[in-house]
């Protein structure tokens, strides 16, 4: 059973990373097949999708039998139907009931959000003034999230229990909080930080970096400030050196290309398996092995 997965650039489509998350953080990364795909414009997805009709959207889900999932909510729905046992919702129905009702508002709503401020997984700005449409949107998260933890009594970070498919649609909002500085109401801070923090985000974050150059169609001019995330392990790509591995700790073939951490050489099979690496080296638990 294997799915194909329809993505946008890593470091600009919100519910790509979404749909990303759900293969990741449930242990189903062996069971798809990713797509990246990377349009020009901001509005040139639709002619990149023509084979992929009546889709026109990303993420974009096709089953082992050719059904064709062109909304977040719905893949997220379609996997849990397939997969009772990964935990995508949670076990009880306070929390479960409670997750639904909080991942169907984000799926509908916020729209000021949104349009206000764009998705952005590589860069981080400083804090701008909302309007009061954003004011009200930024109120409403922190009463959705501090409403879902009160109720659910969560051991951990997440909203109702163990990380679900209710934190997986909310992590392009968390990462929007982060971008423009508006991570400070007092649920807020420790949700968007668990996010930030997540091993998960921290590897598709590196992916879209170690992609290429930033896409300038994404980009605007706001003045940046550094990642709110935790701060990466140095590292960098080198030329030249004598590695302490033979094999890469991705796909075991052969090192050809290198880098320095702390002093120490190790070895990748290609220029994306280092550069992904050298972005956040603790997000990588194959390589963290090697330390």
């Amino acid at each position: 059973m294997t799915y194909t997965l329809y993505i946008g650039h890593r470091s600009y489509f919100s519910w790509s990373l979404s749909a990303s998350l759900l293969f990741e953080r449930f242990a189903m990364a062996h069971l798809v097949n990713t797509v990246i795909l990377r349009p020009e414009t901001e509005n040139g997805v639709g002619p990149l999708m023509t084979d992929l009709a009546p889709a026109r959207t990303l993420p974009t889900m096709i089953t082992p039998e050719g059904a064709v999932l062109n909304d977040s909510l719905a893949i997220c729905e379609e996997l849990a139907s397939r997969h009772p046992d990964a935990g995508f919702w949670p076990d009880t129905p306070l929390a479960r009931g409670t997750a639904r009702a909080l991942a169907a508002e984000m799926h509908s709503s916020f729209g000021a959000l949104r349009g206000a401020w764009p998705f952005n997984l590589r860069h981080a700005f400083q804090p701008v003034t909302p309007d009061a449409a954003v004011t009200a949107e930024l109120d409403r998260l922190e009463q959705l999230w501090t409403h879902a933890r009160a109720v659910t009594t969560p051991d951990g970070p997440w909203l109702c229990g163990d990380y679900s498919i209710v934190d997986a649609i909310f992590a392009p909002m968390a990462v929007r909080l982060a971008n423009y500085g508006f991570d400070t109401r007092p649920t807020t801070k420790a949700y968007v930080a668990a996010h930030l923090a997540d091993p998960a985000l921290r590897r598709i974050r590196s992916k879209g970096i170690a992609a290429g150059p930033a896409l300038s169609a994404f980009e605007h001019d706001s003045p940046q400030r550094p990642w709110p995330g935790p701060a990466p392990t140095p590292a960098h790509a080198i030329e030249g050196g004598t590695a302490e591995n033979d094999a890469c700790p991705y796909s075991g073939d052969p090192v050809t290309h290198l880098m320095e951490t702390n002093g120490r050489v190790f070895g990748f099979c290609n220029a994306f398996c280092r550069d992904k690496t050298v972005t956040d080296p603790a997000a990588w638990p194959q390589f963290m092995a090697l330390l």
